[in-house]
C-alpha cells in the first residue's frame, strides 16, 4: 500500500494493483480497501487497473476530527482520482461506498468515469420518512449510535453476524473471517465511525441520481438486513435510467465475501460491455 495526501494534507492509503483501465474501488463501512482484495486481484489479472483505497478515518487512512458528510468524501474520492490519473474509469461502490460515487457523479458531473457500479448500496435514502416508508426507522440508527459509543467491540460482535448472513442455521463465512472483520472495523477512530453512520443514514441521494447519465449496474441480495434492497438498490434502479439491476435471491449485505465468485463474474462481465 502506499500514501497519497489530500487536501489538508490528509494522507489517504491506497492499493494499485494491475494495468489497464481504471476500476476504483470503494468499501464499506466500517471496513477498509482489504475487504476488496480479493476482487480487486480478479479484476486486475483480468486487465484493469485496480485503485482501492482506505476512507478517511479507516484502515490506513488519517483520523482526521470531521470530514464525515459525504460532499468532503466525495472530494476525496476526486483527489484519489486525481492523484492516480484515472480517466475512462469505473467506480464501484460497496454499501456506504455507493454514496461517494454518485455524489462524486453529482458534484463532478460524472468527470473521468465512463461506468458506475454500486453493490449493497446505501442510495438512494436509508432513512424511513413519509415519502421514503421502506427506510430504516430513526430509532434504529440511534440505537446503532449508542450501541457504539458504549461499547464498539461488543456492537460489531453481533452486526457482523447480520452483516454476512450468519445465523443458528446459516454460516456463509469463516468465524476467522468474522474475526478479521471486527479487527478492522476497531482500526477506524470512533468519530470516524459514527459520524459516517449518521452520513450514510440521512443523506439524501434521491436529488443526484439525475445527475448520472452513464451505464450502471446494481447489485443487492434480497435478504439484506443491514441495507434494505426495497429502500435502496430497487428505488435506486427505477430512478437511474441507464442501469440494470441484479437481485441475488437470499443474499445477505456482504457480498464480497459471500457471494465473491459470483459478483466477480457480474463485474466483470459489466466491464467488458
Amino acid at each position: 500500500m502506499t500514501h497519497i495526501t489530500i487536501r489538508d494534507n490528509i494522507s489517504l492509503g491506497v492499493k494499485i494493483w494491475g494495468q489497464g483501465r481504471p476500476v476504483i474501488l470503494i468499501h464499506g463501512w466500517p471496513l477498509s480497501a482489504d475487504s476488496w482484495d480479493e476482487v480487486a486481484i480478479s479484476l486486475a489479472n483480468a486487465g484493469y487497473q485496480t485503485i482501492a483505497y482506505d476512507r478517511r478515518g479507516f484502515g490506513r487512512s488519517d483520523q482526521p476530527w470531521d470530514g464525515y458528510d459525504y460532499d468532503t468524501l466525495a472530494e476525496d474520492l476526486a483527489d484519489v482520482m486525481k492523484s492516480c490519473g484515472a480517466s475512462d474509469a469505473t467506480l464501484v461502490g460497496f454499501s456506504m461506498g455507493g454514496g461517494e460515487v454518485v455524489r462524486y457523479m453529482a458534484n463532478h458531473a460524472g468527470l473521468n468515469v465512463r461506468s458506475i457500479a454500486l453493490v449493497s448500496s446505501i442510495v438512494p435514502y436509508m432513512l424511513q420518512t413519509e415519502n421514503n416508508p421502506h427506510g430504516v426507522p430513526e430509532a434504529t440508527f440511534h440505537e446503532m449510535s449508542t450501541a457504539m459509543t458504549s461499547d464498539r467491540a461488543a456492537f460489531f460482535a453481533s452486526f457482523f453476524n447480520d452483516f454476512f448472513g450468519v445465523g443458528t442455521l446459516s454460516k456463509p463465512v469463516s468465524n476467522e473471517l468474522l474475526e478479521w472483520t471486527r479487527s478492522v472495523a476497531m482500526q477506524a477512530s470512533l468519530k470516524a465511525t459514527v459520524d459516517c453512520a449518521t452520513s450514510f443514514a440521512t443523506t439524501d441521494f434521491r436529488p443526484d441520481l439525475e445527475s448520472i447519465q452513464v451505464p450502471t449496474l446494481i447489485i443487492h441480495g434480497t435478504a439484506d438486513k443491514t441495507v434494505p434492497i426495497a429502500a435502496t438498490s430497487r428505488a435506486a434502479a427505477s430512478a437511474i435510467p441507464k442501469s440494470t439491476l441484479i437481485e441475488y435471491e437470499g443474499a445477505p449485505h456482504g457480498l464480497f465475501a459471500t457471494h465473491r465468485e459470483r459478483l466477480t463474474k457480474d463485474l466483470l462481465a459489466f466491464l467488458r460491455q
